[in-house]
């Protein structure tokens, strides 16, 4: 459950994770707590004290976008920080709800992508739909269902991923920015409610409120079957389906982690060439 005070506790996370230096702030010896002090913050946004203070306790839910402009530049935050600071100050906004169906199109356009792992996750980073090559990626996994469950509480993540703790903090931090796109999404509160109870790592990651959206990145896991791979990562949003993503894997041309995408896919074409048997068996009774 989130806290009925998220701007507040937002505030004091960005503010805890900055060092005096970071914003030229003179450092006078040793604090009672990390990072910033409030009146610091104030000072460097150009508000008053007692006015940041109350944002923070949550006696000021109002904030005009002149102060969380302010603050937001204050906090040295990032674009998609800045947002979530933004969703978190206005006290009204429309969004569109989460969509969990995947459109058959989309579907067959990604069971067409025979050479790569391919899937589509949701808001709450459900895996609702993947090709052969991304079930046979996943395949060491105990449920290939959801990527936060997976890395945080099947113990097999610490073998397959080779930096767990970048893998685990970019699928939170990633987590906190669908979750400013799709506030109070029951989905979402549900998946965070699971691990906050089941998985302490998640729960300290969680509370330092990085705000993340994973677009693109390389990565580097440790497969079962064939060994070592390093994949680029794309994540494209689906326009049409609020939340959804299509998440790419691929190689570069000629390496060694083509080759061992090469290996990979000779068990997923099995799989593929059984899936479209079975639906050309199941095409024939229905003309007939």
């Amino acid at each position: 459950m989130e806290s009925v005070n998220e701007l507040g506790d937002y505030l004091r996370a960005r503010r805890a994770a900055l060092a005096p230096g970071d914003v030229g702030v003179p450092d006078d010896g040793p604090r009672r707590v990390p990072g910033l002090r409030r009146d610091e913050v104030a000072l460097l946004g150009g508000v008053s004290t007692d006015y940041y203070i109350r944002l923070e306790q949550g006696r000021e839910r109002h904030p005009s976008e002149q102060v969380l402009r302010a603050i937001a530049v204050a906090l040295r935050l990032d674009d998609a920080a800045a947002a979530h600071l933004f969703r978190l100050g206005r006290s009204a906004f429309g969004t569109a709800a989460a969509a969990t169906t995947v459109a058959p199109q989309l579907l067959r356009m990604m069971d067409g992508m025979r050479e790569e792992p391919a899937f589509v996750v949701g808001a709450a980073q459900d895996v609702l739909a993947a090709n052969a090559m991304a079930r046979e990626l996943y395949g060491g996994f105990v449920r290939y269902d959801n990527l936060l469950r997976m890395i945080f509480l099947d113990p097999f993540a610490r073998e397959f991923y080779a930096d767990w703790d970048h893998a685990a903090r970019i699928a939170v931090g990633n987590l906190r920015a669908s979750s400013s796109q799709f506030p109070q999404d029951e989905r979402i509160e549900r998946v965070v409610g699971e691990l906050s109870v089941r998985s302490p790592a998640f729960t300290g990651l969680w509370a330092r409120y990085e705000v993340r959206p994973r677009t693109h990145e390389d990565k580097h896991f440790r497969h079962p079957r064939v060994g070592e791979m390093r994949l680029h990562f794309e994540a494209l949003a689906v326009t049409s389906a609020p939340g959804q993503h299509l998440s790419v894997y691929s190689a570069e041309p000629g390496s060694a982690d083509a080759d061992a995408l090469v290996l990979l896919r000779r068990p997923a074409e099995r799989e593929a060439a059984v899936t479209d048997r079975a639906a050309a068996a199941e095409e024939g009774v229905s003309r007939s």
